[in-house]
């Protein structure tokens, strides 16, 4: 059972805005959260991880000791054979592929007729006892949902490390020849744009056509869709802000941008997100501030179906990274 308190960096989050916090905006729009029902399950099957990017809200790296155990797998997959519902299994890390039960996890999924979302550095392909883990995918059929931050090599480079783009650019032709990306295939390949500094994403469609003119240009690549996703200002984006005395300001933006078209389409309405330890909370980046969900600690070891989640969502101001412009959630611009 997850006892933890909620993260100083929420304290320090919503003391940092004068005015209006995210509760009261909602009240002002005459708007509620609530979950309306669980159609996606995002698992966080451990923090371990083959990179350390800047902008991670996870903190994950290749010395982080969190990762799922077989025990919690078996929960899990216990309940989704309970869970018709629940169409979507969305793994996420960390990388994913590290954990030592995420083949099995992912078949048994799979073998449910459940459709399953990794969420792939790309780089992991080419650690160590990952060699197959590409045709893993394509003969499992699962979507890939790939970080890339940038088409150009000094931006990818300088979020995530040197050396990253070339190896993602070869991980993306890879998954090419493999059939991912192609309209007729089925399998799909999407990639992740995330700004490289205190600003919100460009138009996602607008930035989709320019990412696929110029993949395809210099390196033959192809994709599906491309989703941008606003910097969480939480764990290691939230200290690289205050280093850098932009803390304040980049909240303020958020908060000026605020849209409440993008309330009703937030994922925290139709998913939930398991830790490690089994621990449930409404999204990932609750998740990672250890705002328990509907501010009681809730574990899937105690729970006997996924209809049971309260319907209640916990918030705190780290939410309008969530309602920022186009808004913005693990699927990307929400209007």
């Amino acid at each position: 059972m997850n006892t933890k308190s909620p993260d100083t960096d929420v304290k320090k989050i919503n003391n940092i805005i004068s005015s209006t916090s995210f509760s009261q905006q909602l009240t002002q729009h005459n708007l509620q959260l609530q979950r309306q029902s669980i159609h996606t399950l995002q698992v966080n099957i451990g923090k371990r991880c083959n990179q350390a990017c800047h902008h991670c809200h996870v903190e994950s790296g290749p010395k982080h000791p969190d990762n799922m155990n077989a025990q919690t797998i078996n929960q899990i997959l216990q309940l989704l054979e309970k869970s018709p519902e629940i169409h979507t299994v969305d793994i996420t890390g960390g990388a994913p592929e590290l954990n030592p039960h995420f083949r099995r996890f992912v078949t048994a999924i799979r073998v449910m007729g459940k459709a399953v979302i990794n969420r792939c550095n790309l780089t992991i392909l080419f650690e160590e006892d990952q060699e197959d883990t590409a045709e893993f995918f394509a003969d499992l059929g699962l979507t890939i949902v790939a970080s890339l931050p940038c088409y150009s090599q000094k931006n990818v480079d300088g979020q995530r490390g040197n050396g990253v783009f070339d190896k993602s650019i070869k991980a993306l032709q890879n998954l090419n020849r493999l059939g991912y990306g192609h309209k007729t295939t089925g399998l799909k390949l999407d990639l992740v744009y995330n700004p490289t500094g205190a600003f919100l994403p460009p138009e996602q469609q607008q930035l989709k056509h320019d990412y696929k003119q110029q993949l395809f240009h210099d390196f033959d690549i192809v994709f599906n869709e491309l989703y941008a996703i606003t910097n969480m200002p939480i764990k290691r984006f939230a200290h690289q802000l205050e280093r850098d005395g932009k803390l304040h300001e980049y909240m303020q933006l958020l908060v000026d941008n605020f849209n409440a078209d993008t309330v009703n389409n937030v994922m925290c309405k139709n998913q939930i997100s398991i830790g490690f330890d089994g621990a449930i909370y409404d999204c990932d980046f609750n998740q990672m501030l250890d705002i328990p969900i509907a501010g009681r600690p809730l574990n899937i070891h105690a729970l006997q179906s996924f209809a049971d989640i309260p319907v209640k969502i916990a918030v705190a101001d780290h939410c309008f990274a969530c309602t920022a412009g186009s808004g913005s959630s693990c699927g990307g611009s929400l209007v």
